[in-house]
């Protein structure tokens, strides 16, 4: 059985249940990480990150679309990676309509939950804040700290509220990584 879709061409895994769409996104993500990471740089990997999930979530929503007689998967992935970014640098932000109309929702922890771990850890929270990579612990200090809105924290950032949230996001989900492993 081909559970990982190895044995299948994109167009099958294109044309099959929503499941098979996983060993595609398997198959081409580094591949579009890479085309938003050479265009935006590599100091912008949180969005080159939300634009590769944009895109995927596009790819997913629109995959009855594709036809094979007009072009290669990889090459309509490449159009819709195209639009998403030339989408996004108009408006200024990360346009997350797709990820919403498929009802996936952002994995955050609140203000609440961080500070239940900085009393079960005596600190430790805070030491491991100062480790994290810049971007994340000024947007986690930012938002748990000083409670600003995402929409301040944007703009202090000087990024969009979607790339903030992200920050937000991977620096809690980093923090509590670290600190499950004390427990």
């Amino acid at each position: 059985m081909d559970v990982g879709g190895e044995n299948r061409s994109d167009a099958e895994l294109l044309g099959g249940h929503a499941d098979a769409f996983g060993a595609f996104y398997a198959r081409h993500e580094d591949f579009v990480l890479a085309v938003f990471l050479r265009r935006l740089g590599s100091d912008r990997a949180d969005l080159a990150a939300d634009l590769t999930a944009e895109t995927f979530a596009e790819a997913l929503a629109s995959r009855g679309s594709f036809d094979v007689s007009r072009g290669e998967p990889r090459a309509w992935l490449y159009g819709i990676a195209r639009h998403v970014l030339a989408d996004s640098l108009e408006r200024g932000q990360v346009r997350d309509r797709a990820r919403r109309r498929l009802h996936v929702e952002r994995l955050e922890l609140d203000d609440e939950a961080i500070a239940r771990i900085d009393e079960l850890t005596g600190g430790v929270a805070l030491a491991a804040l100062d480790e994290l990579p810049d971007d994340q612990q000024l947007a986690v200090r930012g938002r748990v700290l000083n409670e600003a809105e995402y929409a301040v924290l944007a703009r202090e950032l000087r990024c969009s509220p979607s790339v903030a949230r992200q920050r937000v996001s991977r620096g809690l989900r980093a923090l509590r990584d670290r600190l499950e492993g004390l427990t």
